[in-house]
């Protein structure tokens, strides 16, 4: 723990400042230390203790807000995490709330992983004793929520099992596998922890929600509360349906479209509870990201209705072009499903460009190898193209289209007709 002196002297807490170092000492004194470090709009760069020696609460800490825990994972070089003042700022700049940083760097900068795993149940004992103070002045169960970086996920979920799933919610960023994977739930971070628990993992072998770079998740979180993109994901069951363009249905999520992952997650809270009536208690999803920050990337779905027999064997492709002629090819996963013997196919599509104002949709129809026909025309019902990304941009249509195999056509799409009832 180490001291400074803010612009107006009043002291101000810093986040333990470790190194290799400690790591090698661990090795031979094992300690561990947990400090509690409180950040508001009212010292948003100078942190404060929890409580203050006499054991009083922090003045800055206010009951009757949200408050979020930030509690990071293994930090064997026990450098202080890159990340961590910046999730702060955002986070205070997003809502005026309480944010505790926990501090456990001694005890979880050590070469043995192994017993930082150990540690994780250790700090989580100390944490409930603080909340329980928290609780005896005035503040909620219900109005924490535990953000937790790789074993800090399992601590929160550690802390959610002491006080029996009673926390508001608890977000695991790339929660740590080894020791934790394929344990039963009351050995690692678990759905029933809290009363919302959502998790962001680059692992897909592990628990899912985003498909990703190792370590991307605590980015990605901040990046949906830094930027104006919706990280929408889709339900699936597993990530080679989603890649095939088996998951494309939001209808069920209402006007909210499919879930947003990072902060906004809260939104889906009750529409997921009730998805879950009589069905699985979790909700997997899934999406792709771009490689670079922010990640942002933009779905669109292409719903086309075909008459009955008209296209029998085939696929289609498609690229969007807005009014200031820029032109962008669709990113599909596979080839979307056949259309024989059906109506009606969804197609879900990947964009790196935001387009919001489109001119054209420039639609291509390819037949099975083994029916190729250059003489032959393949009618079109209708067309629909709705942004998933924003759903409150109303969808575009066109009607009664004829396409040639192979040929491009370029369509100019007007707003839909209303179905008649």
């Amino acid at each position: 723990m180490c001291w400074v002196k803010s612009e107006n002297e009043r002291p101000c807490l810093e986040f333990s400042h470790l190194s290799i170092k400690d790591s090698f000492r661990d090795l031979f004194i094992p300690r561990i230390e947990i400090i509690l470090m409180i950040y508001t709009r009212n010292n948003l760069n100078c942190a404060k203790p929890l409580f203050e020696h006499n054991n009083s609460l922090n003045v800055n800490f206010n009951t009757q807000k949200k408050t979020v825990w930030l509690i990071h994972g293994y930090r064997p070089m026990g450098s202080i995490p890159s990340w961590l003042q910046n999730f702060v700022s955002i986070l205070l700049n997003e809502e005026d709330m309480n944010v505790i940083v926990v501090d456990w760097n001694r005890g979880a900068t050590t070469f043995i992983y192994d017993r930082a795993v150990k540690n994780t149940r250790k700090v989580a004992v100390s944490l409930s004793g603080h909340i329980k103070n928290l609780l005896k002045h005035g503040a909620s169960l219900d109005n924490f929520h535990f953000i937790g970086m790789s074993l800090g996920a399992h601590i929160s979920g550690f802390v959610g099992k002491i006080f029996n799933g009673q926390l508001g919610r608890i977000t695991g960023l790339d929660p740590a596998g080894p020791k934790f994977s394929r344990k039963p739930p009351y050995r690692r971070l678990d759905y029933t922890d809290a009363k919302f628990v959502d998790v962001i993992h680059s692992n897909s072998n592990g628990i899912k929600f985003i498909k990703c770079n190792h370590e991307r998740a605590v980015h990605l979180f901040m990046a949906s509360l830094e930027t104006n993109c919706n990280f929408i994901s889709f339900p699936c069951h597993s990530y080679k349906d989603y890649k095939t363009s088996l998951c494309v249905d939001c209808d069920s999520f209402k006007e909210k479209s499919c879930p947003w992952l990072g902060y906004q997650a809260k939104l889906f809270k009750d529409v997921l509870k009730e998805r879950i009536k009589g069905g699985p208690v979790r909700t997997t999803v899934f999406l792709d990201t771009s490689g670079i920050y922010p990640f942002c990337t933009y779905y669109f779905i292409l719903s086309i209705t075909v008459p009955d027999k008209t296209v029998m064997d085939g696929f289609f492709s498609f690229k969007l072009l807005n009014q200031l002629g820029m032109i962008e090819e669709a990113r599909f996963y596979k080839k979307n499903k056949p259309l024989c013997k059906l109506q009606e196919i969804k197609i879900l599509a990947q964009f790196y460009n935001d387009f919001a104002n489109i001119s054209s949709i420039g639609l291509t129809y390819f037949q099975s190898s083994n029916m190729e026909c250059s003489t032959c025309t393949y009618k079109i019902q209708s067309l629909m193209l709705k942004s998933l990304t924003y759903p409150e941009r109303p969808p575009l249509c066109r009607y009664n289209i004829v396409l040639k195999e192979r040929e491009e056509v370029f369509l100019y799409p007007n707003a839909c007709t209303p179905k008649k009832t």
